[in-house]
């Protein structure tokens, strides 16, 4: 259960991001509104300097870094280099903030501290290796939505924390489907998914996450 000295603690984190940044923009959103309780961003990462998730992390004044994937043999070698540098930075807690590189050892090294979010009701589309929306259009799907949860030790949906459904309007495409669950349910859904795992309100218990009543 949360305790008096869990709500006082402060969580350092860092997010992995790439490309614009959009899911970061939450994070960094929610700090700005004071919506996440005992929290500090200490950095952002990304896998290129040009991505313009590292404008909004500098717009923000949060240290951002870039660990290049070309200069490491393999992927491997590149999550080990990411893993270190969370290490180094004391980071308690990893957000998965439109991440695009393998995690690898990152998962092993951060059990049960990576948050990340998936664009459908998981499972749903689980295997789904190309564009999920287009999937659940092509499917007929009436409801679709998004999951926030902790990476397992394959750096995919392990535990889930939280779910929101988005309803499928008959004029959609995959673009207007994507744009209205990424801002409807994934922005909200980890904002809310990393304020709990601040608050000491998320127990892991096997395979499920329970969510504690605020003290």
């Amino acid at each position: 259960m949360p305790t008096a000295e869990s709500e006082k603690r402060v969580v350092r984190a860092a997010a992995l991001t790439a490309g614009d940044g959009s899911k970061l923009q939450a994070i960094l959103d929610s700090m700005y509104f004071q919506e996440i309780p005992n929290f500090e961003l200490a950095a952002v990462i990304s896998p290129t300097r040009d991505a313009y998730a590292m404008t909004r992390a500098i717009n923000a004044g949060v240290p951002s870094f870039v660990v290049d994937p070309e200069l490491f043999p393999n992927m491997t070698s590149h999550s080990m280099a990411v893993a270190n540098k969370l290490r180094d930075m004391d980071i308690e807690l990893v957000i998965l903030a439109g991440y695009d590189c393998p995690l690898g050892v990152i998962p092993y090294q951060f059990k049960n501290r990576i948050i990340g979010t998936w664009p459908s009701i998981y499972p749903a589309f689980e295997d789904e290796e190309g564009d999920v929306h287009r999937a659940v259009l092509e499917r007929g799907v009436k409801v679709t939505g998004a999951t926030a949860y902790f990476a397992d030790g394959d750096g995919r949906v392990g535990g889930i924390i939280l779910q929101k459904a988005v309803e499928v309007l008959p004029g959609d495409d995959p673009e207007s489907l994507r744009r209205r669950v990424t801002e409807e349910a994934e922005w909200k859904l980890l904002s809310r998914a990393v304020s709990l795992y601040c608050a000491g309100r998320l127990e892991i218990r096997g395979s499920r996450v329970v969510i504690h009543d605020a003290p």
